[in-house]
């Protein structure tokens, strides 16, 4: 499937003035990211947490789907922290868990290798035994994010996984950046990358792949709207799942000169537009 630049200028309807509650009654779901559209790794938008606070008035069934490679409850201790009501945390689902449901009925027993930083070792605390500490030792390879101490060099990730096609990679967060505040930082979804150029194979879970929306919530029979600021994940898992799209262009792509030529390039449709969510 191909899609145009221009098609998607034409067709995109710019919500910045009317905002969401323009559109809310066409949809019975939305699916709403987390980072880059209700934060910034730092603090929460406020523009955000209303559109949250209407769509609970309006009864309106909404999930925070995150590709965060934790499970849901460290996400959702993080998220209160933040200053998240907890009513508002109980939609909250994440790509860990995800992916953790999958390792408990697979993959359990097998010895892996994680690549990521100690932070995500909640992820496989119930099977942290198998974690070996030699990739030469494991008969898969776990990837949440990268190394504290290999955070910027991805020469290390192309030498480590160098010969390493025969295994099998669990990737629990396909983005391949972040921004924290200020700073961008790459994802799992990089270090999976690479090993695909390797030849290796990596199973992905998360945005834009379908197991992560049919865990999270009930779709069948409902019009969906998802929610998001990363073209690769989010508007892409919005397209193959034949929903609509609401993109959010102060994330991700903020550095993005033209979006018309973001669409394109990135060969994606998108429905709706604002700058931040609001209401």
């Amino acid at each position: 499937m191909k899609f145009f630049g221009l098609y998607h200028y034409i067709m995109t309807v710019n919500l910045e003035q009317k905002g969401l509650s323009y559109i809310v009654k066409e949809f019975d779901l939305f699916f709403i990211d987390i980072w880059g559209v209700v934060h910034n790794g730092i603090k929460l938008y406020p523009n955000a947490i209303e559109v949250l606070e209407k769509l609970n008035n309006l009864d309106k069934d909404y999930i925070l789907l995150t590709n965060a490679p934790r499970p849901n409850s460290t996400v959702i201790k993080f998220l209160i922290k933040m200053g998240l009501a907890k009513r508002h945390c109980n939609k909250v689902y994440t790509s860990g868990e995800a992916a953790l449901g999958f390792l408990k009925k697979t993959g359990k027993n097998s010895k892996f290798y994680h690549i990521g930083p100690p932070r995500d070792f909640d992820l496989f605390f119930s099977f942290k035994e198998n974690k070996v500490e030699n990739i030469n030792d494991c008969k898969f390879l776990l990837c949440t994010g990268l190394f504290d101490e290999h955070f910027e060099d991805l020469n290390y990730y192309k030498n480590l996984l160098k010969n390493k096609k025969n295994l099998k990679m669990i990737c629990t967060n396909p983005d391949l950046i972040v921004d924290k505040g200020n700073k961008r930082e790459y994802c799992a979804g990089t270090i999976a990358k690479i090993f695909q150029e390797q030849g290796g194979e990596v199973e992905y879970f998360g945005k834009p792949y379908p197991l992560v929306y049919r865990s999270s919530a009930v779709i069948k029979n409902k019009k969906i709207l998802c929610i998001g600021d990363n073209l690769n994940t989010d508007i892409r898992g919005a397209n193959l799942q034949n929903f609509s799209s609401l993109f959010i262009s102060s994330g991700i792509h903020k550095n993005e000169r033209d979006l018309n030529v973001a669409f394109k390039n990135h060969n994606v449709k998108v429905d709706y537009l604002q700058s931040f969510l609001k209401w």
